[in-house]
């Protein structure tokens, strides 16, 4: 029920359970997953290219249980490129993985047929050192999306003192994150962030935390630095997230940073962020 073959580009897909509700809260099926990732795909795969992918997989819907996948699952067509990476420190043992690298649509289509609703990357391309500086703002109840938008501005205004330039995206789930491109061995994007984070949790300490301890975050904004780590990934732009809704991990301008008022004026749904791409393209277009 709810199979159906597809030819994508020149791949032959085989499309499972279609029919099956992966958000019962919104009634969203896994064939809207599919349908959402093959048509948001010309800004989302930009994004993807030469990054290697972890799959958050959701095979029972984001009420269900979940697991990250690193590893290509054993059953992947020929035709999924993948790259043997070194996985220091891994909770498995294991020295080397082969992670999908998802560069075309046939292969974002397979991923979304194994419900991977969510895709995660790193801030570096394969083979070479991090190519974006990453600031993951995180609200402590009660602080919210509003909080964390307060708090992207003061990042803002530090880096462009230092040259640079802050793309912002909220999470898809409770908070925000922001982009800095830089070159490639440019600058140590561990040390800078640690160390910007920390002097914003100084000069702003009723509003900021730059510490992991959850004891002290309660209605603060924790800047979570410690994405810049070569081995920690973000949510891709435009990924779907677990939540109750089909809420996507979306780009959006200054301007409805700074006019946030209630987290509803950041809460962007799969539909919605179809219909923005439409009308504004790709906000993270790095220039």
């Amino acid at each position: 029920m709810g199979d159906q073959l597809v030819k994508v580009e020149d791949r032959t897909l085989k499309l499972t359970n279609m029919e099956k509700v992966l958000y019962p809260e919104a009634g969203f099926t896994k064939g809207q997953v599919i349908d959402y990732y093959a048509r948001i795909a010309p800004v989302l795969l930009p994004h993807l290219a030469d990054r290697p992918v972890t799959l958050r997989r959701y095979p029972n819907g984001v009420d269900g249980q979940s697991f990250y996948e690193k590893n290509v699952a054993r059953h992947a067509p020929e035709w999924v490129r993948t790259e043997r990476l070194p996985t220091p420190g891994s909770s498995k043992g294991n020295e080397f993985l082969d992670f999908v690298v998802i560069e075309d649509l046939a292969t974002l289509a397979w991923v979304a047929n194994l419900a991977a609703l969510e895709l995660h990357i790193p801030q570096w391309k394969i083979g070479n050192d991090p190519d974006l500086l990453v600031f993951d703002l995180d609200p402590g109840p009660p602080a919210t999306v509003v909080e964390c938008c307060q708090v992207a501005l003061w990042l803002r205004e530090e880096l462009a003192e230092g040259g640079y330039e802050a793309w912002p995206k909220t999470s898809g789930s409770k908070g925000m994150q922001l982009y800095v491109p830089v070159e490639p061995g440019e600058i140590d994007t561990w040390s800078y962030s640690r160390k910007l984070a920390e002097r914003l949790a100084r000069e702003y300490p009723r509003q900021v935390v730059a510490t992991m301890a959850k004891a002290q975050r309660g209605g603060k904004v924790f800047i979570d630095w410690s994405q810049n780590r070569p081995a920690k990934t973000t949510i891709a732009p435009y990924s779907l997230r677990a939540r109750p809704q089909p809420t996507v991990s979306t780009p959006v301008t200054w301007q409805e940073v700074e006019e946030c008022d209630h987290v509803e004026d950041l809460t962007f749904t799969a539909d919605e962020v179809r219909a923005r791409v439409d009308e504004l393209g790709d906000l993270l277009e790095y220039d």
